[in-house]
């Protein structure tokens, strides 16, 4: 605790005396939730909590359950949060994980399962903001990376870790009796209760978007300490802490390494998945340990990339 209120005092005088520069960051991280978090976030988390609410997930999942009920051999609940956490992005497979597990409709060990693989970047920001700022030309590879490696690992630790969650114990738990709520005395129309629950999620959306937005800021912030003793910004530091201002300060300079911090996702990834499941019994640090492990797996595969195709490596 000492430690900790001495850094807090630090960041204090720090930003007393070089306001200029503590603004500027603040104003980055600022900008970033306001222009990148908000518009393509946002009506996510709208969308997915009135589903949530409305127990629509088990029909949206059946888009792509045929294809991955085969592979993973988990319901159609759990398709819908990987589904939510690949095509969506970070963090809304954790927001996805947290509302289905509050109201039961998936089970603990699902929802440890999915936040072991299914938080990653999103697809949208990786291709139309990531890949064009680190100037690569290919596509694929740094897709597989980015993608197919979580998926592999998820695979992988449905048939070891997770080899609990059997064909019989999940097919045996129908979703109905997963569902935890009280049944009114009279049940509404349906236009009442659509209503109903998307108020229930806008509130719910805003105060989560508003919250994140406010980690966003603060770590941006906290490259104000690297740069006052350094006398300048500390480029690599900086998407440790908050990826996106990070990857804005680095550009193209360090592209393998700006990878490797996409697959982590930086500090600020990891408080903001905090926040999401925080009023739940879900483990953090569990969750920062499979982080790791993908951050390790993503380096072995460009290791391998270099080995064997090194004329197109980081292509």
């Amino acid at each position: 605790m000492i430690l900790l209120t001495l850094f807090f005092l630090l960041l204090c005088i720090c930003i007393l005396t070089n306001p200029q520069i503590s603004l500027s960051y603040a104003t980055i991280g600022l900008e970033l939730w306001f222009q990148k978090m908000i518009p393509s976030l946002l009506p996510f988390m709208i969308l997915s909590g009135v589903m949530v609410r409305m127990k629509l997930t088990e029909k949206i999942s059946m888009i792509a359950y045929p294809v991955i009920k085969p592979l993973y051999k988990v319901r159609k609940n759990v398709c819908y949060a990987m589904l939510m956490g690949f095509l969506c992005g970070f963090p809304m497979g954790a927001r996805v994980v947290d509302d289905l597990y509050k109201r039961q409709m998936i089970t603990k060990r699902e929802a440890e399962y999915l936040l072991a693989f299914c938080n990653n970047i999103g697809p949208v920001y990786f291709c139309s903001f990531a890949l064009p700022l680190l100037q690569r030309k290919l596509i694929f590879p740094y897709l597989f990376g980015m993608y197919g490696i979580p998926l592999l690992y998820g695979l992988l630790l449905r048939y070891t870790a997770f080899k609990d969650l059997s064909v019989s114990q999940i097919t045996a738990i129908p979703s109905a009796d997963l569902v935890c709520c009280e049944v009114p005395q009279k049940q509404p129309q349906l236009l009442e209760r659509l209503l109903e629950e998307l108020n229930d999620s806008i509130n719910a959306s805003l105060q989560s978007i508003f919250t994140l937005g406010g980690y966003m800021i603060l770590f941006n912030l906290l490259n104000l300490i690297p740069h006052i003793l350094y006398g300048r910004p500390v480029k690599l530091l900086s998407p440790l802490l908050e990826i996106t201002g990070g990857l804005g300060l680095l550009q193209a300079s360090a592209p393998l390494y700006s990878l490797l911090a996409l697959s982590f996702g930086g500090l600020s990834c990891i408080a903001q998945t905090y926040s999401c499941i925080r009023d739940s019994d879900l483990s953090i640090g569990r969750y920062i340990f499979h982080k790791i492990i993908l951050t390790l797996l993503n380096g072995l595969f460009y290791i391998l990339w270099f080995v064997s195709l090194p004329s197109f490596f980081l292509s």
